[in-house]
């Protein structure tokens, strides 16, 4: 007779199950009619639990955030985490800087393009991959006023012709 197997060491939190997937909390609409986006990149963010917290109730806006590099490291200011309704006096500053995780490559090319004037780094979307806090942000160029309309300009055009196909192909062509 064989003595049963040790049972396998069981560690905190493996009990409930692993996220998987994407799942978005908030993305910033007014940065693509504003901008050119040239090149975006994902990054990993620094937070506090509450933070955490907040965002799994689907709550943030990145509409006023901004991305800057200081002293070789990236940070995501002005985005919005409310405050945690449950939590206590550890929540955290709604509107605080959050440090951004990035290779030291891609933070170095960020700070070389826009160092050479015109460029800037906006945030696009926030989501959770994989159980993780993460945020595209873009390397974009501002657009002047009539690149503005014309967008929308060419935006209402396509819009318009779709509008008429699908109108034909009602009427039986």
């Amino acid at each position: 007779m064989s003595a049963d197997p040790a049972p396998a060491r069981r560690q905190k939190g493996c009990d409930m199950p692993k996220e998987t997937g994407e799942k978005l909390i908030a993305s910033n609409k007014k940065a693509r009619h504003e901008y050119n986006i040239l090149d975006t990149y994902e990054a990993g963010l620094v937070l506090t639990g509450s933070e955490v917290k907040s965002l799994r109730m689907g709550r943030a806006s990145l509409v006023d955030g901004y991305v800057f590099i200081e002293r070789g490291e990236a940070w995501l200011d002005a985005a919005y985490i409310p405050e945690y309704l449950n939590g206590s006096w550890t929540n955290h500053a709604p509107r605080r800087k959050r440090k951004l995780l990035l290779h030291r490559q891609q933070i170095d090319k960020l700070y070389q393009k826009t160092r050479e004037g015109g460029m800037t780094i906006v945030p696009l979307r926030l989501y959770f991959l994989d159980g993780r806090a993460k945020v595209e942000i873009a390397l974009a160029k501002g657009k002047k006023e009539y690149d503005k309309r014309q967008t929308l300009r060419e935006r209402q055009d396509k819009r318009e012709a779709e509008r008429a196909m699908r109108s034909k192909n009602r009427l039986g062509e």
